[in-house]
């Protein structure tokens, strides 16, 4: 685990990848609708438990909502040192383009919690155009 600045929790070498989709056929001019993978891998040395997530969800207005919630997918996975795990969930958006953004709150077998950062990532419509 890299260290961290004394009183800081500790920042675990654990990867976060996005993949999204737009699925045009569940959407409509109101409501865009995309699902999104996400694979989280623990590339350090430690046992690492997902307590929580927190999402930041912003549309093309800049209304932002937040989303927290224990675990992902009703579970809280446990991932050792090299495991993986993976997970899909879906966002709507009544205007778009939008992104998300947010971190998992992470446990180690000592008690220990960090913050683990979900990189931002756009929820866009293929083929749309945004004038600037």
């Amino acid at each position: 685990m890299p260290d961290s600045p004394p009183g800081h929790p500790p920042s675990p070498d654990v990867h976060v990848q996005v993949e999204i989709q737009h699925l045009a056929a569940h959407s409509t001019p109101e409501r865009q609708l995309f699902t999104y993978v996400i694979r989280i891998e623990n590339r350090s040395g430690d046992t690492w438990k997902l307590l929580a997530r927190h999402w930041d969800i912003i549309d093309a207005h800049g209304q932002t909502t937040s989303v927290d919630g224990e675990g992902v997918v009703g579970e809280q996975p446990v991932l050792p040192p090299g495991g993986t795990f993976v997970y899909d969930s879906f966002v709507t958006l009544q205007t778009t383009p939008g992104r998300m953004s947010g971190h998992y709150v992470m446990q180690d077998a000592w008690g220990q919690t960090a913050h683990v950062p979900i990189p931002a990532f756009r929820l866009d419509v293929p083929g749309t155009r945004t004038l600037n």
